[in-house]
């Protein structure tokens, strides 16, 4: 098979469907473009919102998107948890919804520097494989937990039992692990925000160049 070809090179904002793997979207773009093509995160299938992809000889850029904060607009149902983490899970507990001032309590205690357990159908590696792999292979495994860093926690909404969010989060933060310190699941998730790349700007036909990347990274 011969060599992805390097251009055309730059990064593509593509406003992720609910459904296809962020790797179906990766893949979709190289059949139309013949280009090497990778990513700078992925988002879970139910998920939508911002893939920010890298083509070409700018695949080699991936490590200047490592660290960049993320912005999420969420729904939380706080009357169930479920395996997962979000819609796709078997229901584990189910309970009554918190009161509002309850809710408030436990929201201020996830801002800042938060450790939670990463979810179990995660990417990260458990002993070689992905926990995910596992998880669906019926494995249980203890998860590690990690340092989360949440800059920003918003209530926009708290109706029936189901809470909206906006949170702007350091990388490496699972919005299912907070869902989870909740007492529930996620039943939306969609990013707004890559660092400086609002989904917004979505655009899976246009390719940024990389000088103007960089100059927005700073």
């Amino acid at each position: 098979m011969p060599p992805r070809a390097l251009t055309p090179s730059g990064i593509l904002l593509v406003d992720k469907p609910a459904g296809p793997t962020s790797f179906d979207v990766v893949a979709s773009v190289r059949r139309r473009t013949g280009a090497r093509t990778g990513h700078a995160g992925t988002l879970d299938p139910f998920a939508t919102g911002l893939l920010l992809l890298l083509s070409g000889s700018a695949t080699r850029l991936q490590p200047r998107f490592v660290g960049l904060p993320k912005r999420y607009e969420t729904e939380i149902d706080l009357r169930a948890r479920t395996t997962t983490g979000d819609p796709e899970g078997d229901v584990v507990e189910e309970r009554d919804a918190p009161a509002p001032d309850a809710l408030a309590a436990a929201l201020d205690g996830l801002r800042g520097e938060v450790d939670l357990p990463i979810p179990a159908a995660s990417a990260v590696k458990i002993e070689g494989r992905r926990a995910y792999e596992l998880h669906r292979a019926g494995v249980a495994v203890e998860m590690p937990v990690r340092r989360m860093g949440v800059h920003a926690l918003e209530e926009q909404g708290y109706e029936a039992g189901v809470v909206r969010l906006e949170l702007l989060v350091s990388s490496g933060t699972y919005i299912r692990a907070i869902a989870e310190a909740l007492g529930g699941h996620c039943v939306a998730l969609r990013r707004t925000e890559i660092g400086p790349f609002s989904v917004a700007e979505a655009d899976p036909e246009l390719v940024i160049p990389p000088e103007d990347v960089l100059a927005r990274l700073g």
